[in-house]
């Protein structure tokens, strides 16, 4: 029995031995490539804060120098050294409407708003990044939807502090100015809105447009079908609703692509708004012989109801006087398509794909309207060259068609009287105007 025993003893040491040689060798590739990378990465530091003291050092001589040479290859700059000395010295009004979006005046202005919500204080470890430049990387990204990575090697920050600028300014934008850009029109503007339509369109008693965008995205973690429109591609829809200047007055976001027109309008405040009669003017005003509150134009995924109105159905029973009728609301719908296009013209992040999370795309879509509005108020030239990269797109907005059971037969029955109130006053119009003189 000793002697069977004896090899076997003898194969489990050898076992073991070539176990915990194979372990020893392991555990030194391990260590050796920590090592390598340890290195690499203490190679890499050495050689960034090299090269920021050569640019510092540079920096220093070109404003010690007498006779600075001029430059405009200000896109090849790296580091802070950009931001401090380009931008803030040598940009032209050119160079901020191009890459902000907004003329230099208007982005102080900016500023000045959002300093309470925004300033940092220096620490022990670091200086707090200015508001300035924390304003500039997130307008960056909003006008150009670059990634983060190419915003980070720009301004001299890291990715992390891209992502949480863009995160905070939208968020102090929407919490800070949206009560001044956008909010409900009180009982003047609403009259000077329908004033407005009548004027410029011929459409009375319309305080404005509603309608709807969608904003591409990448696929979401979860419950992705819902996000894919009828055009085949993943979106989040903002409704909106602009007055007859193409300001946005009512905005509500973050519904999935799929989402029909109707049912975003029915979870709206404007919808609750509305239905409560808070588009009326106090007392009515006469219309064609029937008191007529205001009311709103939208397309064909909307109810039709006695405050909002569409295009009557194209089809061989449509009358000639529901065709001029139709003509006429396109008209006056065309403000809508203006705004939103400029809208996307100017913060292309809501054209291009966004890789941004879910959560943190309805408040830059909030952001990017209230900004539009900023600009348009402040009078902030609008660059037509913009608007070529928009057209050209390959995410073609989808149509909607409203769903056979939304809305109540009275209630259509009472936008069908008011839209046929509609079709003969264009018919006394049109008339009026055949008659000679």
């Amino acid at each position: 029995m000793e002697d069977n025993n004896a090899p076997k003893s003898l194969l489990f040491m050898l076992t073991y031995l070539l176990m915990k040689r194979r372990r020893d060798l392991n555990s030194v590739d391990v260590e050796r490539r920590v090592e390598i990378q340890r290195r690499i990465r203490h190679r890499q530091n050495f050689l960034q804060r090299q090269k920021r003291t050569l640019m510092m050092l540079l920096a220093q001589s070109t404003q010690g120098c007498s006779c600075p040479i001029p430059t405009r290859v200000w896109t090849n700059t790296e580091s802070t050294d950009w931001w401090e000395r380009v931008v803030m010295r040598e940009f032209q009004p050119a160079d901020w409407l191009e890459k902000f979006r907004m003329s230099k005046e208007t982005f102080f202005f900016l500023c000045g708003k959002l300093k309470l919500r925004l300033t940092r204080q220096d620490t022990r470890l670091r200086p707090a990044l200015p508001l300035e430049k924390r304003v500039a990387v997130a307008l960056w990204r909003l006008a150009t939807n670059v990634e983060y990575r190419t915003i980070s090697e720009l301004f001299g920050v890291g990715r992390s502090t891209v992502c949480k600028c863009v995160r905070e300014v939208c968020h102090a934008i929407v919490v800070l100015l949206k009560p001044l850009y956008l909010c409900p029109p009180s009982e003047q503007e609403l009259e000077d809105a329908a004033r407005l339509f009548q004027t410029r369109w011929g459409f009375p008693h319309c305080v404005g447009v509603l309608g709807s965008l969608h904003v591409p995205i990448i696929a979401p973690s979860s419950n992705t079908d819902s996000y894919w429109n009828s055009q085949g591609w993943l979106s989040v829809v903002m409704q909106a609703a602009v007055n007859g200047l193409g300001h946005f007055w009512d905005v509500c976001a973050g519904f999935p692509g799929g989402t029909e027109h109707a049912a975003i309008l029915q979870n709206s405040t404007l919808w609750a708004q509305a239905c409560e009669g808070g588009l009326a003017p106090n007392p009515p005003r006469n219309f064609m012989g029937r008191p007529l509150g205001y009311l709103m134009l939208g397309d064909d995924g909307y109810p039709l109801r006695s405050w909002l109105l569409k295009c009557y159905p194209e089809s061989l029973q449509i009358t000639v006087h529901q065709q001029t009728f139709n003509r006429r609301l396109m008209r006056a719908h065309s403000v809508l398509d203006v705004a939103l296009l400029r809208l996307r013209a100017r913060w292309q992040c809501l054209h291009k794909r966004n890789d941004c999370g879910l959560d943190v795309v309805p408040t830059m879509v909030l952001a990017c309207c209230i900004l539009h509005n900023m600009c348009e108020v402040h009078g902030d030239l609008f660059v037509e060259e913009w608007v070529e990269a928009v057209k050209h797109g390959e995410c073609p907005q989808p149509t909607d068609t409203l769903s056979p059971s939304v809305g109540e037969e009275e209630e259509e029955e009472e936008g069908e009287e008011v839209r046929g109130l509609y079709c003969e006053y264009f018919q006394q119009r049109e008339q009026e105007h055949s008659q000679p003189n």
